[in-house]
């Protein structure tokens, strides 16, 4: 981005303390439009279980976004992405990298919480695809990293197994797909936490480098 747009990404970071303050972009259209559009969404049935939809959140001229899997309980509750345990991890990461997460966008494959954490249900998953379209389209990033399997396979079609991917960009729809590990995945596996470093660290890399 050039000067200008680096201050003015910088401002909405700093006024954007819930992930409220989007900007209209592509010809007006909001993003705000959009999260109000899909808190009334019944597509598929996580909508009878869930307290909140959570959307997304961040900065939304950002050059990443970083797309996880679907909200856990603390974000049914909070209606925000990645406030719990994982959410704690992901910042950790990201300000070892000098960065805080209102920088980036956040999102997740699916805005409802799916029983019980479960992954989301292939149908799930292309119901609220619409949804994770639209923000890629508004927000044009020039990255996106892939937390997990579920992120991966949506949005790289592919069947392999994240642990086989990780780590190696590929260009899907003009932008940049990184996939990695899910911030769970390491909780379980602390010896793992350098993947997730490394390939946010690659992401943020190419952001700015493209």
């Amino acid at each position: 981005m050039t000067p200008t747009l680096d201050h003015l990404a910088e401002a909405l970071a700093a006024l954007a303390d819930d992930g409220q303050a989007d900007l209209a972009l592509s010809g007006g259209t909001s993003l705000d439009a959009e999260r109000m559009r899909c808190r009334s969404c019944t597509a598929c049935g996580l909508s009878a279980t869930r307290t909140r939809v959570v959307y997304g959140e961040g900065n939304p001229l950002a050059s990443l976004v970083i797309v996880g899997e679907g909200p856990g309980a603390d974000e049914d509750r909070q209606g925000r992405p990645f406030v719990g345990q994982a959410g704690r991890l992901l910042d950790e990461i990201l300000a070892e990298h000098g960065l805080d997460r209102r920088a980036v966008y956040i999102t997740n494959v699916v805005k409802c919480r799916p029983p019980h954490n479960r992954d989301p249900q292939p149908d799930e998953a292309a119901a609220c695809k619409p949804f994770l379209d639209g923000q890629l389209q508004r927000i044009r990033p020039r990255v996106v990293l892939c937390l997990g399997n579920v992120a991966a396979r949506l949005l790289l079609g592919t069947v392999e197994r994240i642990t086989a991917i990780r780590g190696q960009p590929r260009r899907v729809e003009g932008r940049l797909v990184v996939p990695t590990v899910h911030p769970a995945y390491v909780l379980r596996n602390l010896r793992e936490r350098g993947l997730l470093v490394a390939d946010l660290g690659l992401a943020l890399r190419l952001a700015r480098d493209l």
